[in-house]
C-alpha cells in the first residue's frame, strides 16, 4: 500500500507506515479531529468504488430481461429480493420503502466493494509506485475506505441525517420537538431534561456505534493481512525461513477465505442497521 524508504523498515515501523494515509498535506495529521487535513486516499477509493457499483448496477439493469438470467442478473436479483425482504420486515410504511430499499441496497454493495479493497497484496501499489517512480512522492497509500474512521463516521452520520429527515417527516416537526422532551420516561414537565438528554444519548450512541463496528472490524483485518505478510518478507529473507514463509502461504490463504465472509457480514450489518434505526424512526412514543 505504501511507499517505503531506501532503508529496511522494522516490523514495527513497517505496519505503522502502512498505516499513515495520503493526506493533503505533507506531515500526517495526528488528531482525527482535525478538519484540515483530508485523506486523498480514502476519498480517492469510495468515489471510485461508488461510481464503479452504480455503472455495474446499471449495466445490469439497462441488459435485464425476462428470459434466462445470466449469472450478473441472477446474483444482483438474489440480492434485490433480500434487501427487499428485510426493509419490508423492518419499514412498515411502503412509501418509505421507495427510498430506503435502494439506500440500503446501495450501502450494501458499496461498503461491500470497499471492503473488498482488503484482498489486494498489502504491497501491491507501493510495487507499482516503485516502477512508475511515483515512490518519491506517494510516500503513504491505503486502499480499504473501510478501515478509516472518519469514512465509516461519515457514512453513519448521513444514516443519522436520514432518521432525523424520517423522524420530521412522519410525525411532523412540532410531534418530533415533543418526543424529544416526551419519551422514554413520559410526558411530565420535569422530566423533559432527563428525557431530552436520554434522546440525545441515543442518537450519539446508535451513530458512534454504528461507523465503529465496521471501522474495528476492517481495522483489525488490514493489520492481520500485514502480520501474515511480514511472515512472508522474513521467510523469503532467510535460508532458514522457509517453514516460516511456508506458514506465511497457508496463513494468507486461511485468512483471506475468512476475511470472505466478514467482508459480506460487515456489509450485511451495517445494511440492516440503517434499515433498523430508519424503522424506528418511523415508531411513534
Amino acid at each position: 500500500m505504501a511507499a517505503s524508504s531506501g532503508n529496511a523498515l522494522t516490523a514495527g515501523e513497517y505496519i505503522g507506515h502502512h498505516l499513515v494515509h495520503l493526506q493533503n498535506k505533507a506531515v500526517p495529521q495526528s488528531s482525527i479531529v482535525d478538519f484540515s487535513y483530508f485523506n486523498i486516499d480514502t476519498i480517492f477509493w469510495s468515489i471510485t468504488l461508488g461510481v464503479l457499483g452504480l455503472f455495474a448496477m446499471w449495466r445490469v439493469a439497462k441488459s435485464v430481461h425476462s428470459g434466462v438470467p445470466g449469472r450478473m442478473q441472477a446474483a444482483v436479483e438474489i440480492l434485490l429480493e433480500m434487501v427487499d425482504s428485510q426493509a419490508k420486515g423492518i419499514v412498515k410504511n411502503a412509501e418509505s420503502r421507495k427510498m430506503v430499499g435502494p439506500l440500503a441496497l446501495t450501502v450494501f454493495i458499496w461498503i461491500f466493494l470497499m471492503n473488498s479493497m482488503d484482498f489486494l497484496p498489502v504491497d501491491l501499489f507501493h510495487s507499482l509506485f516503485a516502477v512508475t517512480g511515483l515512490d518519491s512522492s506517494i510516500h503513504y497509500f491505503r486502499v480499504v475506505p473501510t478501515a478509516d474512521l472518519s469514512a465509516t463516521l461519515g457514512m453513519s452520520c448521513g444514516v443519522l441525517l436520514v432518521c432525523l429527515y424520517y423522524n420530521v417527516k412522519i410525525k411532523g416537526f412540532g410531534g418530533w420537538v415533543h418526543e424529544l422532551f416526551s419519551a422514554p420516561f413520559g410526558d411530565k414537565w420535569f422530566l423533559y431534561p432527563v428525557n431530552f438528554l436520554m434522546q440525545m444519548i441515543e442518537f450519539a450512541a446508535k451513530t458512534v456505534s454504528h461507523g465503529l463496528r465496521l471501522f474495528g472490524n476492517m481495522y483489525a483485518g488490514e493489520l492481520l493481512f500485514m502480520l501474515i505478510a511480514l511472515m512472508g518478507a522474513v521467510g523469503f529473507a532467510s535460508a532458514t525461513g522457509v517453514f516460516l514463509f511456508i506458514g506465511h502461504i497457508l496463513a494468507g490463504t486461511g485468512w483471506a477465505i475468512f476475511h470472505i465472509l466478514i467482508v459480506a457480514l460487515q456489509a450485511f450489518i451495517f445494511m440492516m442497521l440503517t434499515l433498523v434505526y430508519v424503522g424506528q424512526a418511523h415508531d411513534h412514543h
